[in-house]
């Protein structure tokens, strides 16, 4: 009696399949749908569109007043913008702004996570976050300026604290929010792995909420930036020295209105560069290279 002989299953030959393109890249090399709208389709387009009519616009209603004292050309503000950069001028009142700005953040970012580490892990702590931010969320930054000015006089002081007031609430409530939405079984799963206080909320409550933290930074530099700028408009000089929003009220005094368009086009610049160039960027190498947003 013969030995059944075992018959192998045929071996499919190899090849390699792409996946298909995004829907946006498709249409956008689809030679069928017309070239305006595959180029409507890239969204940098767009906006570049956008900002080209309100250029637009800007020049004609420039041109239309005919008075630069009033409202000078975009193409005015432009040659102002370049002069007060090559002179370096715009670059000191800067810089000045940004290095105030950039220690009341840090210090408002850093209460606002001691806040809410507290309110995680107690109930008196949760308490204290949501009875301050009831009084003071609602309370503009730019109102206590006042006060500021009588208990640190006229000085970074002043500005340190309406800055620490601008981000501390809405990062708090963003940040804690985003705490009380982590899941229990993660909260379970660092427990059981003996995780408690300061330990459980950097190593698990912090990853799962990034998406609200980081968004509660945005809000929190928007705010802040906006407040340094107005409390510069107010004293803003401090030992002869002063910031961006100085420049721009000094220039206002000495009816140089092609610069404070400079030195106004500088705010929204330095805001635009900000939220693309820095949050967009941390996002996209943290919750989204990581799953945690789409």
């Amino acid at each position: 009696m013969s030995t059944p002989q075992l018959i192998e299953p045929p071996v499919r030959p190899e090849f390699e399949r792409m996946p298909p393109a995004p829907a946006a890249d498709a249409r956008r090399h689809d030679a069928t749908i017309p070239l305006a709208k595959r180029v409507l389709d890239d969204a940098w387009l767009r906006k570049t569109l956008i900002a080209l009519v309100l250029i637009a616009l800007w020049e004609c209603a420039a041109r239309m007043v005919d008075n630069d004292l009033l409202l000078p050309t975009f193409s005015a503000t432009c040659v102002a913008f370049v002069q007060v950069v090559v002179s370096g001028e715009l670059i000191e009142k800067t810089a000045i702004s940004l290095s105030v700005l950039l220690r009341g953040y840090l210090l408002g970012a850093a209460l606002a996570f001691v806040l809410t580490s507290l309110a995680v892990s107690t109930r008196i702590g949760r308490d204290i976050l949501s009875m301050l931010t009831a009084m003071f969320n609602p309370l503009p930054s730019i109102a206590l300026l006042p006060l500021a000015l009588l208990w640190f006089g006229l000085g970074t002081g002043s500005l340190l604290f309406v800055l620490v007031h601008s981000v501390l609430w809405p990062l708090a409530l963003n940040t804690y929010a985003g705490f009380q939405a982590v899941p229990s079984t993660l909260r379970m799963t660092g427990r059981n792995y003996g995780l408690t206080g300061l330990r459980h909320v950097v190593l698990i409550l912090v990853p799962a909420a990034l998406p609200s933290i980081l968004a509660g930074l945005r809000v929190g530099w928007a705010f802040a930036w906006r407040t340094l700028i107005a409390a510069e408009l107010v004293f803003g000089a401090s030992s002869g020295r002063g910031g961006l929003g100085w420049y721009i009220f000094q220039n206002r005094n000495e009816l140089y209105t092609d610069r404070v368009f400079a030195g106004l086009a500088a705010v929204i610049v330095i805001g635009l560069a900000v939220e693309h160039l820095v949050f967009d960027t941390i996002e996209r190498v943290t919750v989204r290279r990581w799953g945690v947003q789409s």
